[in-house]
């Protein structure tokens, strides 16, 4: 059988009451109290001792043996001169943890928390919860005997904080989780398994972390949408208090970018007649996000590094440092990796930035996730219009067939299925969408992305998937894994210079682990799987 030890405080007044007379065995004494117990058995107390009272903790000691005869007492003597300054009693309870030999094959450890200062109980919770006590909490408490009286006994409670043991703590722990998930998804109900298993994660570190996060995806798949929304559950946490910056990096032209960002003093350049703050300081104490951050010019990318990691930068024309604490959101749909390799992006801030990265997957990708999208769609419409929409049952059903099959692209991802929603919306007389209406909306964006196409076939958002079908009917008889996994291949394909270059980018983490690393031989055999070659990848 184990044996229980169990670490507690000498309750200075507690311990006391009742003097030194017979009365004392009336009163309700914790320590005692402990050791009293008869459904709790105390091998070894370790008894915390500040200094300056152990005469007086040596005057109860006998007391403890008298009523259990078998409890070892240890002394743990400690200096403390202010046992309410919580980094002093913290630090002497954790060295008082690095000194113990733990058992925890032969012993059950316990925290006793009824006695000593409320600091210094906080700091015992804290260093259990740690495990750095592997030990469970006690606390014992006068009670009422059958008589009405006041029984120096009491009893004692054991507190387990593993809260996964508590079923209704449990229950509302995940909902709040499942709250949470839902708010990010904007109460949409996806289906989709390794988008759901993403949210999920994207929600575990956006609510505790203030760690850069970088989310990645093709043009409309969302992230500005969803870093906003981190902004919200964040706020609605209280974890901060400052405003959502969005800021598209594309926009900024490169002799106003440094000033736009960082701000600029009354004069700092022809124009500037009047200071400016910048997004980084408006973001303090709230969310920078950054989307198209591959766009971002070397100059800005060094002083935003500079930023994140001293939490100060220079406004153009400023001597004076100016202070900012926020968090950073980086969104792109390029390949950072490939811009690092082209110069145009630091591998520095990449390292910075790249700590938590998310991508998003297209819509494409996510087509059991069309059917409640569409619903969502419909529902903020009636929002911003106050028109209420539907479907008929014919016209819903064409509508989400071409939706979930190959004809449709959805190269602009849920951009291109808002803008449809919204065209058949505002076509629908009397807020009934009809069949006639659901075949002018397929033939308009069929028209859409092949317009979108044939002026860049290799980009993220363009990418046509059946000019290669045409070209190469087999590809359409592909399981729809290999379709979009050789989708993505010929995307890079078509955008590289090279077929080293193309290999490069395509095999950029198992190369790290190669100690020569032949990626146009590798992309060559990969392509010859589906009877292509590298002229035909690169579309020439």
């Amino acid at each position: 059988m184990k044996k229980n030890v169990v670490y507690s405080f000498l309750g200075t007044t507690k311990d006391f009451l009742g003097g030194e007379g017979e009365d004392r065995w009336n009163q309700y004494r914790p320590n005692v109290a402990l050791c009293q117990q008869s459904n709790f058995r105390v091998d070894r107390l370790h008894l915390l001792i500040q200094k300056k009272f152990l005469e007086k903790a040596e005057a109860l000691i006998p007391d403890i043996q008298k009523i259990s005869p078998q409890t070892e007492i240890v002394r743990e003597i400690y200096e403390c001169q202010d046992p309410w300054d919580f980094q002093k009693m913290y630090s002497v309870l954790f060295d008082l943890t690095e000194k113990q030999q733990f058992d925890p094959e032969n012993e059950n450890y316990f925290v006793h928390l009824s006695t000593g200062t409320h600091t210094a109980q906080i700091c015992l919770f804290l260093l259990t919860e740690s495990r750095h006590f592997p030990a469970q909490l006690l606390q014992t408490n006068q009670l009422k005997d059958a008589n009405g009286k006041l029984s120096p006994t009491g009893n004692i409670i054991c507190i387990n904080l593993d809260l996964s043991t508590y079923d209704h703590l449990a229950a509302r722990f995940q909902k709040k989780t499942d709250d949470a998930l839902s708010f990010l998804k904007s109460g949409i109900k996806t289906q989709n398994a390794a988008f759901n298993a993403l949210i999920a994660q994207i929600e575990k570190v956006a609510v505790v972390s203030t760690d850069p996060l970088l989310i990645t995806g093709p043009t409309g798949s969302g992230k500005s949408k969803l870093a906003r929304k981190i902004h919200e559950l964040r706020k609605e946490r209280l974890s901060l208090t400052g405003k959502f910056i969005e800021v598209n990096c594309a926009t900024l032209r490169a002799d106003s970018a440094m000033a736009a960002l960082f701000g600029h003093t009354k004069g700092a350049f022809t124009g500037a007649v009047s200071a400016r703050s910048g997004y980084l300081k408006e973001a303090d104490g709230g969310i920078l996000f950054l989307d198209e951050i591959g766009e971002l010019g070397l100059d800005e990318q060094a002083m935003l590094l500079h930023a994140i990691e001293e939490k100060t930068f220079f406004p153009i024309g400023s001597d004076h440092p100016v202070s900012s604490s926020f968090q950073l959101i980086c969104g792109t749909n390029r390949d950072l990796q490939l811009r690092i390799e082209e110069g145009l992006f630091r591998e520095d801030l990449f390292a910075r930035i790249n700590l938590w990265t998310f991508e998003l997957p297209s819509l494409v990708q996510r087509p059991e996730d069309i059917a409640p999208n569409i619903e969502y769609e419909i529902r903020r419409f009636a929002e911003k219009t106050g028109k209420h929409i539907s479907f008929n049952e014919a016209a819903h059903a064409r509508f989400l067939g071409f939706a979930r099959s190959p004809e449709a692209l959805w190269c602009g991802n849920f951009r291109d299925l808002n803008a449809a929603m919204t065209r058949m919306g505002t076509l629908a007389e009397g807020g009934r969408i009809t069949e006639e209406i659901v075949e002018e909306e397929i033939a308009r964006l069929t028209r859409l992305w092949r317009s979108g196409c044939a002026k860049n076939p290799g980009s993220q958002e363009n990418f046509c998937w059946k000019q290669w079908t045409d070209r190469f009917p087999k590809l359409a008889e592909l399981d729809r894994f290999d379709q979009i996994q050789l989708q993505d291949v010929l995307r890079v394909c078509t955008s590289a210079s090279s077929i080293s270059e193309a290999g490069r980018t395509l095999f950029a983490q198992s190369r790290k682990n190669k100690k020569t690393a032949n990626d146009a031989d590798r992309l060559r055999k990969y392509l010859k799987k589906f009877d292509l070659t590298w002229d035909d990848a690169a579309g020439k």
